[in-house]
């Protein structure tokens, strides 16, 4: 009993200790952990005994994002499951806690586990940009000038966030980091030292940010820094515009305004003079005159209010340097009156078209706003209308800006169609508008996107050169040549065995129409050369810079059924088991044609393969897939042909009916469209079992195919006549046996010194099948050949005499050769007509008789031996 009460007391007292510390477990583990990394025995500090967790089914709850971490179903740990990046979980956000839930069933229980991640150093700072480029003019530019830059900017937080900037050493230059609690840090690029364009046209520096973090990690920007070649100064007004008020009555004469303007160089370069560019409206001209060295400007004539209100003259003063700089001021003459006139506007410059990339700020047009009247009722209020991308910027009184206040699309609006309103301060308000058409002008922003990224094309083989085989087509919503759109073959190509065992690229089989994207084929395409190409096409538009897009496009190459089955070899190797006979091949005329020959045996089984014809099909699929015909003989013949398999096989048991010899014409087709085909002839000789099985021996023992062709075609003549010749033999012996006893009594009466000593020569007798007779001589082995000496078996038997007398005293003999030689041709007709035999040494006086039976040839060979009597 109290074995049983121990784990339940420890499970209250944990529970008990659960509740009392919140009921929340917290782990701690640095991002970039790998994936398996314990972070933490959840079910051991959740107080679950071993095998619970995998019991109660402990897991973890997701609550609508990534977790990144599971709970181990065995072992109950709370593991790392997948990659944790605390930038992307929290961003600069500290700490990084993740809120988890852990259920527990039977009973059900819910426990909070928070798990916080810790940031390293894996953010290493980042520039805005790679490079910058300044421009600072020589001399003009003084030290001390301050030039702001942009930081560098790092995912990390804490010290690891902490970054610090270096300059590469440069005696003209230095860095100001200022920084502040409220505000972000700033940067500066501070002048040391008066630039010389002379000595160094560009300056290069290194910016160098690091962060706080160990190892510390960093980032640079390259400064460009160009320095201006310009004259030292240009002449400077005190003030850009000057306001003068005028009432109408003002004598001819008046001094109106005295322009000043200052130039800080000496000599020429400090000498000025002074013109009036431009005068608003025209008639200004003939009311006012300037002095070119004093800047006194007088009135010439009488003023009219109600004619015009208010004067501007463009004001420009030269410097005599080289080149000669200037500057400028505006010159406003105000005529007062009464409120009897309504507001004016004027569009002073209009810089359109717009180009779609222009920036937050860019001027579009200088508004010029007047009012004959004066005082309140001279006071214009401006604006734009409608809202849009644009905005007026007051510039100085009367004058206005158009400015760019959003970003422009011209694929989205082409044109705008502005107006600028004015309303004077009159009782009632007088009112007046302008309208302002804004086009704006396409830039190259956009690449030219292919309608799919992949393109499938199917060519048939054998095309013509020249064949579209598709069209490719990529939009560019840019205008004109920004829009206009090339095509071209980008890279791609195949190599190894398909393209002749070299590399060969895309360009050598297609081309693209560089206007229309239509893909042509340059040579007729052969699936058994190349089956797949693939390239690129790439789409560049005619902007500046240009800009592109490319498409992959896989051309697969189909098979047409252009080329016809082969005839091949038979297989090298004797017959297999239950073979009758092996094949053999003679190649025809052309690839499409070829012979076989074979033997079978009489009364062959049906089902006895004789032999397999075996052709292939340099095409593909259907229109490689071959099958087999007997087309001739027609009918029910002995033989069939396996239809994919080749084998010609028995249909019935052979028999004599059926001839000495069977020709089989078989046609290999291929299941193409059309359909293309070979012809093998087979010629199958008919023989008795024992031929079938010593021919099949001899084929396989290396003679040669010529003579094995020759045997099996006429190893059912030979069988026919057989049994003459066996006759004919027969007789032919009796005979000789007869004249051998005849030459034996004889020899008995025959004087000594007549008698032969020593061996006697062979004597060889040889009908051929035309009647003629053959004789030759040799010492111990006799050869005869009939007409056709290529086709002949022939046999000689050597005796083995004992050695005359006395010749043994004198010289050994050496060993009598083998009783049975094969001269030519396969020995296994030979040893199956004859057995050889090697007698024992005969008595005085017998004579060995040798007979043999070729295909042709009938031979008989006596050897006789007398010794003299004693």
């Amino acid at each position: 009993m109290g074995v049983w009460w121990g784990p339940v007391v420890r499970v209250l007292v944990l529970q008990a200790a659960w509740a009392l510390g919140g009921g929340q477990v917290r782990y701690s583990v640095p991002e970039e952990a790998r994936a398996g990394t314990v972070v933490g025995r959840l079910a051991q500090d959740l107080g679950l005994e071993a095998g619970e967790p995998e019991a109660r089914r402990l897991r973890l709850v997701a609550q609508g994002r990534r977790a990144s971490v599971e709970v181990s179903g065995a072992s109950g740990a709370l593991v790392v499951s997948s990659r944790l990046d605390r930038e992307e979980l929290c961003g600069k956000s500290a700490p990084c806690a993740l809120r988890l839930e852990v259920l527990v069933e039977r009973p059900l229980r819910v426990f909070h586990v928070e798990l916080e991640v810790t940031d390293i150093n894996d953010n290493a700072p980042l520039f805005p940009a790679a490079r910058k480029n300044l421009s600072i003019a020589e001399l003009s530019t003084m030290p001390g000038s301050r030039f702001p830059l942009e930081g560098a900017s790092d995912a990390d937080i804490g010290a690891n966030a902490q970054l610090s900037y270096i300059l590469s050493p440069s005696e003209h230059f230095g860095l100001d980091l200022q920084r502040s609690e409220e505000y972000r840090e700033s940067l500066f690029l501070v002048l040391t030292k008066p630039l010389d364009r002379e000595s160094v046209p560009v300056h290069r520096l290194v910016l160098t940010a690091s962060d706080g973090g160990r190892p510390s990690l960093s980032g640079t920007m390259e400064l460009v820094i160009s320095v201006l070649d310009a004259n030292d100064n240009a002449p400077q007004f005190n003030q850009s515009v000057y306001k003068v008020q005028l009432p109408e009555s003002a004598a001819e004469g008046t001094l109106v305004v005295r322009v000043n303007a200052t130039d800080p160089d000496v000599g020429s370069n400090g000498e000025m003079t002074f013109t009036a560019s431009n005068t608003f409206p025209r008639k200004g001209l003939d009311l006012f005159i300037l002095n070119p060295k004093t800047g006194d400007i007088r009135l010439t004539g009488a003023l009219d209010f109600e004619d015009v209100r208010s004067y501007e003259i463009q004001i420009e003063a030269r410097d005599k340097g080289t080149p000669p700089l200037s500057g400028h001021c505006k010159v406003v003459v105000e005529v007062v009156d009464v409120n009897d006139n309504a507001p004016e506007v004027w569009v002073t410059s209009l810089s359109v078209p717009v180009a779609e990339d222009a920036s937050v700020g860019t001027v579009v047009a200088l508004l010029s706003v007047s009012d004959r009247d004066s005082g309140a009722n001279g006071r214009v209020r401006c604006a734009v209308w409608p809202a849009g991308p644009f905005g007026l910027v007051a510039t100085f009184a009367g004058s206005y800006s158009l400015v760019l206040r959003e970003a422009l699309d011209r694929e989205r609006v082409s044109e705008y169609e502005v107006e600028v309103r004015a309303e004077d301060g009159g009782a009632p308000p007088l009112r007046a508008s302008r309208g302002v058409r804004v086009p704006v002008s396409d830039v190259n922003d956009n690449a030219p996107a292919f309608a799919q990224a992949v393109y499938t094309v199917l060519a048939r083989e054998n095309n013509a050169a020249g064949a579209e085989l598709a069209r490719l087509w990529a939009r560019d919503p840019d205008e004109a040549g920004n829009g206009r759109v090339s095509y071209s073959v980008a890279e791609g190509g195949v190599g190894g065995a398909s393209a002749g065992g070299g590399w060969r690229s895309a360009s050598s089989y297609v081309s693209v129409d560089a206007e229309s994207g239509r893909l042509w084929a340059l040579q007729p395409l052969d699936y058994e050369e190349l089956q797949v190409l693939q390239f690129e096409v790439r789409a560049v538009d005619a902007g500046e810079p240009p800009l592109c897009g490319n498409a992959t496009v896989q051309l697969f190459v189909v098979d047409e059924n252009d080329n016809a089955p082969a005839l091949l070899p038979p297989a090298g190797g004797g017959p297999g088991p239950g073979a009758s006979g092996e094949a053999a091949w003679v190649p025809g005329a052309g690839p499409g044609a070829g012979a076989w020959w074979a033997w079978a045996a009489w009364g062959a089984p049906a089902g006895q393969v004789v032999a397999k014809i075996r052709a292939v099909d340099a095409d593909s699929g259907y229109n490689a897939w071959l099958r087999y015909e007997l087309w001739e003989p027609r009918g029910k013949g002995p033989f069939r042909v396996g239809l994919y398999s080749g084998e010609v096989s028995t249909a019935r048991a052979l028999e004599e009916a059926d001839g000495p010899r069977q020709r089989l014409v078989i046609v290999v087709r291929d299941h193409g469209e059309p359909a293309r085909s070979a012809t093998a002839t087979l010629s199958v000789s008919l023989v008795e079992g024992g031929e079938a099985a010593l021919a099949a021996a001899g084929s396989s023992s290396g003679s040669g195919s010529g003579l094995r062709a020759s045997s099996g075609a006429e190893g059912g003549a030979s069988s026919s006549s057989r049994n003459v010749w066996l006759v004919v033999a027969i007789c032919a012996v009796s005979s000789l046996f007869l004249l051998a006893v005849v030459l034996y009594g004889a020899s008995r009466w025959a004087p000594r010194a007549a008698v032969l000593s020593g061996p006697g020569p062979a004597t060889l007798v040889c009908a051929s099948e035309v009647g003629s007779w053959s004789y030759s001589q040799r010492q111990s082995r006799s050869l005869c050949v009939a007409d056709g000496a290529g086709k002949s078996d022939l046999m000689v038997f050597s005796p083995n005499f004992p050695p005359p007398p006395g010749a043994a005293a004198k010289e050994t003999q050496p060993e009598p050769p083998a009783l049975l030689d094969t001269v030519s041709g396969p020995p296994f007709l030979a040893s199956r007509l004859f057995h050889p035999c090697r007698p024992s040494r005969p008595p005085p006086g017998q004579s060995v008789v040798g007979v043999g039976l070729s295909r042709r040839c009938l031979w008989v060979v006596v050897d006789l031996r007398f010794w003299p009597e004693k």
